[in-house]
């Protein structure tokens, strides 16, 4: 084995043990992403505080995984298609970690909310909008392990229903406020739970876009396919 061939297998090894953490942070965020909706509609208090406190173990594998690569990058000088995949792990590893706080953000409101009249079906709505996230996130984990630039892409196009459905529990919560003043307190906090989710999933599709610029060099040229945007911006976090 030649001194380059032995210093790529390294490297291969050593990026096999981060993508290992990353999958590892791929499926606690998957479990955050349904269990704080489920905490939200089940309004388990105790759940929602597992999740507020589980967040620190995404944040210290992001840690890990950010210094290990670097590590890496430092020790080894990847070029190529190895210092892309190295980008792309960081990539990667810092939407997870967002996506772990936006669960988090939601768990919190849930316990607010836990003690409010509910608004309708809005609950089982969160819900679906999870469902459709976590199994993006999933997809787009397979994309990258695979190198499967159509699964990126599938993941991408689906973006879009995870933002009609937001917009869809946009208007419902906006037409409660009007309606009845009194719920105004309660349709905020479920409309920012809302935009958390649909933050998720921006995360979500811009991992499966890291997978499309691992495989071919460059990021998807056209635009990101979206829902109709609603006029009511604000923060998703707290």
């Amino acid at each position: 084995m030649s001194h380059t061939q032995h210093i790529s297998s390294v490297f291969d090894r050593e990026l096999e043990a981060v993508q290992a953490q990353i999958m590892k942070m791929g499926g606690l965020v998957e479990a955050a992403t349904l269990d704080c909706a489920r905490a939200l509609e089940d309004r388990d208090e105790d759940l929602a505080r597992r999740i507020v406190a589980g967040d620190r173990a995404v944040d210290a594998l992001e840690a890990q995984v950010t210094h290990e690569t670097a590590r890496l990058i430092a020790l080894r000088g990847p070029i190529a298609g190895d210092l892309r995949t190295a980008l792309t792990v960081l990539k990667i590893a810092g939407s997870l970690e967002r996506m772990g706080d936006y669960a988090k953000n939601v768990a919190k409101r849930s316990t607010v909310l836990a003690q409010s009249p509910a608004i309708g079906d809005t609950s089982g709505t969160v819900r679906r909008m999870a469902r459709l996230v976590e199994q993006m996130l999933k997809d787009a984990l397979d994309a990258y392990i695979r190198r499967d630039v159509a699964l990126a892409a599938d993941v991408r196009n689906r973006d879009k229903d995870v933002d009609q459905i937001y917009n869809s529990l946009f208007r419902i919560l906006l037409t409660h406020m009007l309606e009845d003043p009194r719920s105004i307190t309660t349709c905020m906090h479920l409309h920012f739970i809302a935009k958390n989710m649909e933050r998720m999933g921006d995360h979500a599709t811009g991992i499966a876009e890291q997978v499309v610029y691992l495989v071919t060099g460059e990021l998807p040229g056209d635009p990101r396919p979206k829902g109709d945007s609603t006029a009511f911006v604000t923060s998703a976090t707290d």
